[in-house]
């Protein structure tokens, strides 16, 4: 059994959380791993960069140090290799996009082509409310013509539902068959349009496996621009928020998280139910003889739910 499979197997079909089942409290990624009991698994997205801002590859499991609630944790599951993600594009189609809206859509095809080719991905088109890009009954693609055409369903008009977007982002994510998932939001402001308030989005983003990078178009004077909101969702997923000031930083961007999301290293460990209530914060750590400041990015923070499994 490969590393995806071994991943794949750990997850909670359609559950959205990234608490998972384990076989044992050693579950490196052996070729006859099997599920047999109700131990939980979290499994983290990590993106780790050296001194000069680069992608740190080729590091091994016992480079890392994962600590919850300031308690260091056995890593018990460990992938370095680029594997297929779930990808979802929400794009601001609100009133205030209309003159960026060429340039918005040019660098999310920029992201669309330099992905991995076996990645599925799906776009949200949201104002007033959030529309589905592809055609009915298709739920992901990876064919670049038809996300192209997705991209470009949506008509400028309205306000901005951004909570209402990334909650319906997260809800499509699950039905995706890949083990990692990734949201990436464009937008030019904050929420004032969501039936969801930003509590009961960031609620479901801490319940969630997802890491999200957003993309926030600053507009002087703009009463609704709150790029903390942007910047609070990158850091608890673990993804990151950028605030290019032309197109050409929107397509570096987008170019850039293409590429992080493919050199992202998969770890897990077992949860104690003692370490800690509900909300339990993450920090990992990554050193290797002759590579200096090396800096491990993941997400802040999740909610383990005692009850589950």
């Amino acid at each position: 059994m490969n590393r995806r499979s071994v991943i794949r197997n750990l997850m909670f079909a359609g559950a959205g959380s990234f608490l998972c089942k384990l076989s044992g409290a050693h579950a490196d990624l052996q070729p006859d791993f099997v599920i047999r009991s109700e131990v939980r698994l979290v499994l983290l997205d990590v993106s780790v960069k050296d001194r000069d801002g680069g992608f740190a590859l080729g590091l091994s499991k016992d480079n890392f140090a994962v600590f919850e609630n300031g308690a260091a944790q056995p890593i018990t599951v460990f992938a370095a290799n680029d594997v297929p993600v779930t990808v979802g594009i929400l794009v601001d189609e609100s009133l205030s996009m209309t003159p960026k809206r060429a340039d918005v859509l040019s660098a999310a095809e920029t992201f669309i082509a330099a992905r991995n080719r076996q990645d599925e991905v799906f776009v949200l088109n949201f104002n007033d409310a959030v529309k589905r890009g592809l055609p009915d009954g298709v739920l992901f693609s990876d064919d670049l013509d038809r996300l192209r055409s997705a991209l470009y369903r949506g008509i400028p008009t309205g306000r901005t539902a951004l909570n209402d977007a990334v909650v319906d982002g997260l809800k499509h994510l699950e039905l995706g068959r890949r083990d990692k998932k990734t949201l990436v939001a464009i937008t030019d402001g904050g929420d004032n349009a969501s039936r969801h308030t930003r509590r009961e989005m960031l609620d479901m983003v801490e319940r969630n496996i997802a890491t999200i990078y957003t993309i926030g178009l600053f507009e002087p004077g703009d009463p609704d621009w709150n790029p903390g909101l942007l910047k609070q969702l990158a850091r608890i997923s673990g993804g990151e928020a950028y605030f290019p000031a032309d197109p050409e930083g929107m397509v570096a961007a987008c170019r850039g998280i293409a590429k992080e999301i493919r050199t992202r290293y998969t770890v897990g460990y077992l949860p104690q139910a003692s370490n800690g209530g509900a909300l339990r914060h993450i920090r990992v750590s990554v050193s290797a003889p002759g590579r200096s400041r090396l800096t491990a990015r993941t997400r802040e923070r999740y909610r383990y739910e005692a009850g589950r499994g």
